[in-house]
């Protein structure tokens, strides 16, 4: 994994659009640290669309629809708990200038965010950033069983709805594999996120 950490410009959303479009991402040390770094992985997670898998187990909690699952409802509500400590996440990279960028962005129309509430209280979800037709997944979180991945579950749906070729997970980890995450080489997300980019912005 590289990490640009040179005198950078001052990052705009216009910026981080363009860092996206050519296979950059931004990340912070941490939640403290005001300072971002870009990342551009030699292997890159992806989730191919047509081999999303859903496991047994939670197409059946699924189908007992234990949330309700809204889009862009409450961005920075989502932003804000994936930037929380969890058991398994004792410290986050998101720091107050993503957040204020992927506001920005969403505001712009290009970043998205999937809820999962619980009586009115958001207890999961998702976001990402849009752009041609490929959906950047940044971060979920979870304060109930399942629901993160849920929201999964409807983010993907509605990509194949309406049409995106490509949706990146930066990195694998054993719980998006289930869902058939894989890992790609540079050179071949390259391509991927060349034919990704060659059409106009979808609508999510």
């Amino acid at each position: 994994m590289k990490k640009a950490r040179d005198k950078q410009p001052v990052v705009t959303p216009e910026l981080l659009l363009r860092a996206y479009s050519i296979g950059l991402f931004p990340m912070a040390d941490s939640a403290d640290d005001p300072e971002i770094f870009w990342v551009e992985p030699e292997l890159r997670g992806v989730i191919p669309l047509d081999d999303f898998h859903v496991p047994r187990s939670l197409a059946k909690t699924i189908r007992r629809k234990p949330f309700e699952i809204t889009f862009n409802e409450d961005f920075e509500g989502v932003m804000r708990g994936c930037a929380e400590a969890a058991p398994d996440r004792p410290t986050t990279w998101i720091n107050e200038t993503i957040l204020s960028l992927y506001t920005s962005l969403h505001h712009m129309g290009h970043a998205h965010s999937v809820e999962a509430w619980e009586n009115d209280v958001l207890v999961g979800g998702l976001y990402g950033v849009s752009l041609g037709g490929a959906f950047f997944g940044e971060s979920m979180f979870s304060r109930r069983t399942d629901a993160s991945k849920i929201c999964l579950v409807h983010l993907v749906e509605r990509l194949k709805e309406r049409g995106y070729r490509l949706l990146d997970t930066q990195f694998t980890t054993e719980h998006l594999k289930t869902f058939g995450a894989i890992d790609v080489p540079k050179a071949e997300y390259e391509l991927m996120l060349a034919s990704a980019m060659a059409l106009p912005n979808l609508k999510f």
